[in-house]
């Protein structure tokens, strides 16, 4: 007769159990079912895609122009008379 209760006691809450349900109430895949529907066909998606590569492109091109510039810069040395 033992009247501890083992650390694998049958009564412990189940983790499920411990949280409720889902605050979403599964409205994830309808909200993405809805945008899908309501979006833009797929020749304008196609078309917004070429645009935001472009537009990452750019941005690309900016970032490497401004590297090169510092880099430029800094590869100016300084003449130190030496004795």
């Amino acid at each position: 007769m033992n009247d501890k209760p083992d650390d694998k006691s049958t009564n412990a809450p189940k983790p499920e159990a411990s949280h409720g349900p889902c605050l979403c109430q599964a409205v994830g895949p309808l909200l993405t079912e809805f945008l899908r529907r309501i979006g833009p066909p797929e020749e304008a998606r196609q078309h917004f895609d070429s645009a935001r590569i472009e537009f990452l492109k750019g941005l690309r091109s900016l970032l490497d122009a401004k590297i090169e510039r510092v880099a430029r810069r800094s590869a100016k040395g300084e003449k130190i008379p030496v004795e």
